[in-house]
């Protein structure tokens, strides 16, 4: 496997990565494309025996994106004796003439770590990786069918994120540094797929105390600009 030389990885274990992102409207997802097979796939890889399970996400995210210090969080291990498909690797390998028999290794299967990522949309440019022609986002609600159980991978990690939502403050990865109140229920919003009433949101976010209050945004009239918030 190009790439991979010289390189002595964990035997029968992977990470996958749901990388959310923000464009200020919906929720998205970024989604590889792995030439010549029609194959979809969310970002992943395999553990160096002598790198931790976090690095090795970590760098996955990064080589995806090419951002450090994101919010990654493990949320869950898929572990199902059928996920693992052989067929779908062989076919990644015949496309880009890759040895079969000296890679057998990743026809094998496979326990994934999932992790998701939060990103904000506006600081990517994604990379598509050695196998891919592609990626891109895609929102939540439009994926295409993935390889294996990678559409699992994301029904289970975006369940992880509404039930964490108020308690990881994850809406601070998605945002700009300074942010209106609108912005943030926008997020909320995003993430729970429902509608809220903006003077129940304000009150709750006001009450955590985890906001602080900056200058207004002045866009149009005065009496009317929002003020812009950070978390502290």
């Amino acid at each position: 496997m190009k790439g991979l030389e010289n390189k002595n990885f964990i035997p029968n274990l992977s990470f996958d990565c749901v990388i959310f992102g923000f464009n200020g409207k919906l929720l998205k997802i970024l989604i590889l494309e792995y030439q010549n097979t029609g194959l979809y796939a969310l970002p992943g890889g395999f553990v160096e025996t002598n790198q931790s399970l976090d690095d090795a996400a970590k760098q996955g995210v990064k080589d995806r994106t090419g951002l450090d210090n994101v919010f990654l969080d493990q949320f869950y291990i898929f572990g199902e004796v059928d996920r693992a498909d052989p067929t779908h690797m062989k076919r990644l390998l015949v496309a880009n003439n890759d040895d079969t028999e000296e890679n057998s290794w990743m026809l094998e299967r496979f326990l994934t770590v999932g992790y998701y990522a939060l990103i904000n949309y506006e600081e990517v440019t994604p990379k598509p990786d050695h196998y891919s022609d592609s990626i891109g986002w895609y929102s939540v609600d439009e994926l295409p069918q993935l390889m294996m159980d990678h559409n699992k991978i994301v029904e289970k990690a975006l369940q992880v994120l509404r039930n964490n939502l108020s308690e990881k403050l994850i809406g601070m990865n998605l945002l700009p540094q300074k942010f209106t109140m609108k912005q943030l229920q926008m997020v909320f919003e995003a993430v729970l797929d429902q509608k809220l009433r903006r003077t129940t949101f304000q009150r709750k976010m006001l009450s955590l105390d985890i906001l602080e209050r900056h200058e207004k945004l002045f866009q149009g009239k005065a009496h009317k600009a929002p003020y812009l918030y950070s978390f502290k």
